[in-house]
């Protein structure tokens, strides 16, 4: 599964030049880009995502898995439809840019109880900055976080930042995995 989802992460969704073109939210250029969410959104990127998450996240004993929108959120609810078909049920949240102000004023979108051990997930992370702020304001709810997966590290200390936060933190695909891919393609062709 996991060789499918890189091919298809690097046919969808991963963006490479020699020179550094593409602007990151930090605001510095890069050389190769990710976009997950091509991916994420389809059919069989779903499938594989939410699989290969929950097999992450499996063992963990969390009671629930999202990350900040909307990045994460294809991936959370991919990863607990995959974990009720393996009987496991394991539920999806999505946690806010901006808080509510009307309603109930919260940070979280799901049926999360304060108290409740989850996993944070994230598509991509470059300095961990996204991924850190939704693990504060997940803990900010009243969850316990105890896991952090990301889908695409960057390789660029994204992983170290996020342990400063949370102990238990894994990428799915690093930044080198989709390279050699783009290279594969495109020396082939």
């Amino acid at each position: 599964m996991k060789q499918e989802l890189i091919q298809l992460l690097c046919r969808k969704s991963f963006k490479f030049s020699p020179e550094p073109v593409f602007k990151l939210v930090s605001g510095k250029l890069s050389s190769f880009y990710v976009n997950c969410k091509p991916t994420t959104l389809s059919p069989r990127g779903i499938f594989l995502a939410g699989h290969l998450v929950f097999q992450a996240i499996r063992d963990a004993g969390v009671a629930g898995v999202g990350g900040l929108t909307f990045g994460a959120d294809p991936i959370a609810v991919a990863t607990a439809f995959a974990s009720g078909l393996e009987g496991l049920p394991i539920k999806a949240f999505s946690i806010r840019k901006t808080q509510k102000d009307h309603g109930i004023i919260r940070w979280i979108e799901g049926d999360m109880t304060a108290g409740e051990k989850v996993a944070i997930i994230d598509d991509v992370v470059t300095t961990g900055g996204s991924t850190i702020q939704a693990i504060e304001r997940a803990r900010l709810e009243g969850l316990d976080v105890v896991k952090a997966v990301i889908l695409v590290d960057r390789q660029e200390g994204g992983l170290e930042n996020i342990r400063q936060h949370v102990a238990d933190v894994s990428a799915i695909i690093r930044r080198d995995e989709l390279i050699a891919c783009w290279e594969r393609l495109h020396t082939d062709a």
